[in-house]
């Protein structure tokens, strides 16, 4: 599918490669410092190295030379907690000129436990091709995209290149993005763009690039269950006190069926037919041998066009403090996928009933602490995603696979809502041996020079008038969650 390109735009192509390739070496110095940065956003964690890592990025965008304006932000959430902080950059337009909005996130996941990593998870670690350490690749390999990305463009084609850049990069992506509507009612005004790359997904190799242009919505909440007013001796009154560890097995057994599909009335499926391969399942999730997956229908479909329930938590006696007692409250937390079409607060109301009508013995049941974020379907038609296909294919050499994912990043439905004439591309540079969330998270090199050239062959195209984002969206079919029809993927690798 890619458009022939005239001798001016092949000539800033290979400036942009030169410029790329020779500053690889420090890019990946850079990417390596971000990464020492144990930038966690959670409650429990501490909120000063969320700041330094915030205060690092706006540096690099400073050093960048091309940024007017970079300030690191924050904004109340809807409880009134104080967000972590955000950095925003921005370079203004000139007249007629495209708009980029350029998003990724600085905060991480918490490490787990050292012993599981095989290097320290805050001590970037070179391991042949791969980079190891927390936040490598999710979302501190997206940031230095970003980063190398305009500095490229802007070594490839001067300082007055016609293109208005907005760089964005949240500090609580990890944490569910809690402040990001009120932070983009307050800092909007300097985010608005005709289309916004959102580097935050995945490819489906080291060797292929992927646009992701499905995603599933999110519901998690915190699910206590309580049959006894206190403790009490197990061998006294096992047998006829019902304790909450039994009941919460019990209930927590009726989400899924013998299958292992989603069992909760009003979860819906969206239809499919995306194809997915077993061995490569078994690899990539690491399937023990002899363990079979779970659910119904084409792999691909289990993974982005069905509805998912994990539980991610329990809080209940450890084996250490395992003593003959009946426990009279458990804690579970409870994360749900939600497929394309269906809105995720409509979800989280059903997932509420089922463990509300589901409760064994009577037992007490309440749900705290929910976060619903809703699922979203890029229009594949719109003239931006035909200028990133061109560009992937002149940064990796081959053309990009269409395909949806079974994370969800809840926050673009958002940027619709907020800018509804935009253009939502969903790059990344993790692969399947990322590892993103797990220990021994890494970043493959390789695609992270490839994702940097293709971001810099994208932004340089658009400043030189070779890609049409002309923003009109009559009949878009995707509204950030709500029942959605027209293009899509229809398998794992849909190719041009």
């Amino acid at each position: 599918m890619t458009t022939p390109l005239d001798a001016d735009h092949r000539a800033s192509d290979d400036a942009i490669r030169r410029a790329v390739d020779a500053d690889l070496p420090r890019t990946i110095a850079r990417l390596a410092d971000l990464v020492r940065i144990p930038s966690v956003s959670w409650d429990a964690f501490d909120r000063a190295h969320v700041r330094a890592s915030a205060e690092a990025v706006a540096e690099l965008a400073r050093a960048t030379g091309v940024f007017e304006r970079v300030e690191v932000l924050d904004a109340v959430d809807d409880e009134g907690r104080q967000g972590q902080p955000a950095v925003v950059a921005v370079r203004s337009a000139p007249a007629g000129a495209p708009r980029v909005l350029l998003y990724a996130h600085h905060d991480v996941q918490p490490p787990g436990s050292d012993a599981d990593w095989d290097t320290p998870p805050y001590e970037p670690t070179v391991v042949g091709d791969r980079l190891h350490g927390r936040g490598a690749s999710d979302d501190k390999a997206g940031v230095m995209t970003h980063v190398a990305a305009v500095e490229a463009v802007r070594a490839a084609l001067g300082d007055d290149f016609p293109l208005g850049i907005a760089l964005f990069v949240e500090g609580e992506e990890e944490n569910g993005s809690r402040s990001f509507r009120p932070f983009l009612e307050a800092h909007g005004a300097h985010l608005d763009a005709d289309v916004i790359v959102v580097a935050d997904s995945d490819n489906p190799s080291v060797d292929v690039p992927g646009l992701t242009v499905s995603l599933r919505g999110n519901v998690t909440c915190t699910v206590t269950v309580r049959t006894l007013a206190h403790a009490s001796h197990s061998g006294m009154f096992g047998g006829a006190a019902p304790d909450a560890m039994l009941a919460t097995i019990r209930l927590l057994d009726t989400l899924w069926d013998e299958d292992g599909a989603v069992a909760v009335a009003g979860l819906t499926s969206r239809p499919g037919g995306a194809g997915g391969d077993l061995e490569d399942l078994r690899r990539d999730a690491g399937l023990l041998d002899g363990v079979r997956p779970i659910g119904r229908g084409e792999l691909n479909d289990r993974l982005w066009n069905e509805p998912a329930i994990t539980i991610t938590g329990i809080d209940a006696p450890s084996l250490a403090n395992a003593s003959n007692t009946l426990v009279p409250v458990v804690s579970v937390r409870l994360s749900a996928r939600i497929a394309p079409g269906q809105r995720a607060e409509d979800a989280a109301e059903h997932i509420r009933r089922h463990l509300e009508e589901h409760a064994p013995f009577g037992a007490s049941v309440e749900i705290s602490g929910v976060d619903a974020g809703n699922p979203f379907l890029v229009d594949v038609d719109a003239p931006a995603v035909t200028a990133m296909r061109d560009a992937m294919h002149e940064g990796w050499g081959t053309e990009a696979a269409l395909t949806g994912i079974g994370g969800s990043i809840p926050f673009i439905a958002d940027l619709v809502e907020r800018f509804p004439d935009a253009q939502i591309l969903v790059t990344g540079v993790e692969d399947p041996a990322t590892r993103a969330h797990s220990p021994n998270e890494s970043q493959h090199l390789g695609v992270l020079r490839r994702a940097i050239l293709t971001e810099a062959v994208f932004l340089a195209r658009l400043a030189a008038g070779g890609g049409n984002v002309s923003t009109s969206r009559e009949g878009y079919p995707g509204d950030g969650g709500a029942p959605a029809e027209g293009p899509h993927p229809d398998t794992a690798e849909e190719q041009a």
